[in-house]
């Protein structure tokens, strides 16, 4: 997949301009943001899209300096998941 980056957004359309995959996430102050959003198209979904996204957001974030919340059930989960690999960028708000 062809991603493309956003202030808040990183997302795949296809070649017929259709939204496949986005993750979205919003400044919350103190160079922190919660990933409030992700969105896999049902095409798509059960192929690990979803949690392919959220490894580019991760390094995206650590590229940064940014740490990460997340009121999306998804990222949460993922984050959770994933808390020993990404403790860099996981906020200590994180719950």
């Amino acid at each position: 997949m062809k991603w493309n980056y956003e202030d808040g957004r990183i997302f795949s359309i296809s070649n017929e301009n259709d939204l496949m995959a986005e993750v979205t996430f919003v400044s919350t102050g103190d160079n922190e943001v919660n990933i409030n959003r992700t969105y896999v198209n049902p095409a798509l979904r059960g192929q690990g899209i979803a949690g392919d996204m959220l490894e580019l957001v991760a390094k995206h974030l650590r590229e940064k300096g940014i740490k990460a919340t997340a009121s999306c059930s998804y990222a949460n989960t993922w984050l959770k998941r994933n808390r020993e690999k990404y403790s860099d960028i996981i906020s200590e708000n994180f719950k």
